[in-house]
């Protein structure tokens, strides 16, 4: 049994929204290493994928101006198609609020492109309706440092709490003696984790052999 899941992210009370990882949408990132990003959404959207968190994904325009989700997400969720929309803030699309709805989970975790619009319009949004929104910093980012900062700013102010797509992974994980997510957690972790992905690659080839 979890300890603490009122007050820590569990993932059987989350759910997952990703917003306009597309190409276009990449172009005009500033503020943040594009591959930064890429990777983190990676990581995120994998995390949820190991913890079975169900996971919302859309896009704006994507045949007429932005371009497809970017194929690493789309690779996770293999047959789940993004829903596609007009509207600036994803919320307004009754088909994602509905998407997020049914999942009937009130904890809402958001990932997108670009922080100061297409992650706060949402996020302001989901919070007026009674969520309790996360937003992935490291899995956004905006035109500018200061679009992306004062971003994050205006959500924190209205209730929105900042953390990074790692402590999403492994406060879903809780604890090590869980073997069931263990190997997909170390695994990607290896491949995704930069500094603490190496450690680990450290520990499971080169300690036991005390080579140096």
């Amino acid at each position: 049994m979890r300890n603490y899941k009122q007050a820590l992210l569990d993932p059987t009370d989350c759910v997952l929204l990703v917003v306009d990882h597309q190409p276009q949408m990449y172009f005009g990132v500033e503020e943040k290493s594009r591959s930064c990003i890429m990777n983190a959404v990676k990581g995120l959207t994998r995390a949820a994928s190991i913890f079975q968190v169900p996971t919302v994904m859309s896009t704006v325009t994507a045949n007429t101006f932005a371009g497809p989700m970017y194929e690493e997400i789309l690779n996770v969720f293999a047959g789940h198609h993004p829903i596609d929309r007009t509207a600036i803030n994803a919320w307004e699309d009754v088909r994602v609020k509905k998407a997020v709805a049914d999942t009937k989970r009130k904890k809402l975790i958001i990932a997108g492109l670009w922080t100061e619009v297409c992650v706060a319009l949402p996020a302001l949004s989901a919070i007026q309706d009674g969520y309790e929104v996360y937003i992935v910093t490291d899995a956004c980012g905006g035109a500018s440092k200061e679009a992306h900062d004062q971003a994050i700013a205006r959500m924190l102010q209205k209730g929105a709490t900042p953390l990074t797509w790692q402590a999403v992974l492994l406060e879903f994980q809780r604890d090590w003696a869980d073997k069931t997510t263990y190997a997909a957690v170390t695994a990607l972790l290896e491949e995704c984790g930069g500094a603490y992905g190496l450690g680990l690659l450290y520990a499971k080839f080169i300690a036991p052999s005390k080579s140096v």
